[in-house]
């Protein structure tokens, strides 16, 4: 009977890595919310995860789940597609079943079924009133994931709760999203939600040292060394993209199993690039269309011309202004650069003082683009000269 093999990676289903590197200060942050709620309080402000698809928001969250789990925290697990109404939200916080017992006693009321819940009018005031009763029975942390597709009305509710319980019970939210999350919160007419300080954590690219932890520690922890010479261009390649770093995880994992070998060498890496090299290709071509469908690749070839210098190339404002003046009429430069923002081929980490600097969200992605177009270039020049186009 052969024995099952162990899945040691697993990219691109958000699950938890099996080490979580690069990921400390948003660690600290969270368990310093975790710590207030087991105090009976809430935290100071909710916690905003911000940045570019892929580089493990959504397993920081799934993190976060599991030790609220380990201790005397509820969690209430939500996702937007879930809650696209008030209705949905007020039933996924305060579920009809437990109405009774989440009702403070004073209220006095007494026969309210499930039906009268669902066809009554909950005004916002009393849905925090009730929210505060579970969370004095129990302290609260809500996730939200892709919280930049939250329908405004219902984060307009949620975002005001939030205020409201936290300041009488413990209670945390906690929503994560691209670039474009903080922009989408702002339409949501709660302007204190941007009052979060150290509660806005920038998600990006892993450092080099994170990038070895996450790829090397996880191989350790099954007696599998590396060594540095297949390890330094391994991370290279993955861009130090979490999820092009677990790609490549897996592949390192699958050698491991097929040879048996312990130590993994230049050679092993060379076995794997075509594998992983053809799922990071077919995830540029991914993103190449979407920017192909809305109207950008004249703005992100642009702006890709402003990010040189490596993996750790930056751009300013100026910069990236300069860059979009060559794409097309100024009044569409801002729009096309809030777009690539909340694309997340580039994006601006939070907490910064003026000047802002952005940064590429994937480089390889930028030379994709680039690459694709020129050879679109070049296919159109020669089937306008007569020669034939490359299929």
């Amino acid at each position: 009977m052969n024995t099952p093999r162990r899945r040691l990676f697993a990219p691109g289903t958000g699950a938890t890595p099996p080490v979580l590197a690069g990921r400390e200060s948003e660690q600290e942050t969270l368990s310093l919310c975790l710590s207030d709620l087991l105090g009976g309080q809430a935290p100071p402000h909710d916690v905003v995860l911000v940045g570019p698809r892929g580089n493990g928001k959504t397993a920081l969250l799934n993190w976060f789940e599991r030790r609220c789990d380990t201790v005397r925290v509820d969690v209430a697990r939500l996702a937007p597609s879930r809650v696209r109404t008030e209705r949905d939200l007020f039933e996924a916080l305060l579920p009809a079943t437990g109405l009774r017992r989440l009702l403070p006693a004073k209220w006095g009321v007494t026969g309210l079924g499930k039906v009268e819940w669902e066809a009554s009018s909950v005004p916002a005031h009393g849905f925090a009133d009730r929210l505060i009763a579970r969370c004095r029975r129990k302290p609260v942390a809500v996730l939200l994931d892709e919280a930049h597709t939250l329908d405004l009305a219902v984060g307009q509710l949620l975002l005001n709760a939030s205020q409201d319980v936290r300041a009488r019970a413990p209670f945390l939210l906690v929503l994560a999203g691209t670039p474009g999350l903080p922009a989408h919160l702002g339409r949501m007419n709660a302007s204190f939600w941007d009052r979060l300080g150290s509660g806005l954590l920038g998600i990006g690219r892993l450092s080099d040292a994170a990038a070895r932890e996450a790829l090397a520690g996880p191989l350790a922890g099954q007696g599998v060394g590396i060594d540095d010479d297949a390890l330094g261009p391994i991370i290279e390649h993955s861009q130090r993209y979490a999820y092009f770093v677990q790609l490549w995880g897996e592949a390192l994992w699958n050698q491991r199993l097929a040879t048996g070998e312990t130590r993994l060498t230049a050679g092993h890496a060379a076995a794997a690039h075509p594998t992983v090299a053809r799922r990071v290709t077919e995830y540029h071509e991914r993103r190449y269309r979407e920017l192909e469908a809305g109207g950008l690749l004249p703005a992100a070839r642009s702006v890709a011309s402003a990010f040189r210098g490596g993996l750790d190339a930056t751009a300013t404002d100026g910069d990236v202004d300069a860059a979009l003046a060559a794409a097309g009429p100024a009044a569409g430069r801002l729009a096309a650069r809030e777009e690539l923002n909340r694309l997340g081929y580039v994006w601006r980490p939070p907490g910064q003082l003026p000047p802002v600097v952005w940064s590429p969200g994937i480089p390889s992605l930028m030379q994709h683009v680039l690459d694709q177009t020129a050879a679109a270039a070049h296919g159109r020049d020669r089937g306008e000269s007569g020669a034939p186009a490359p299929r």
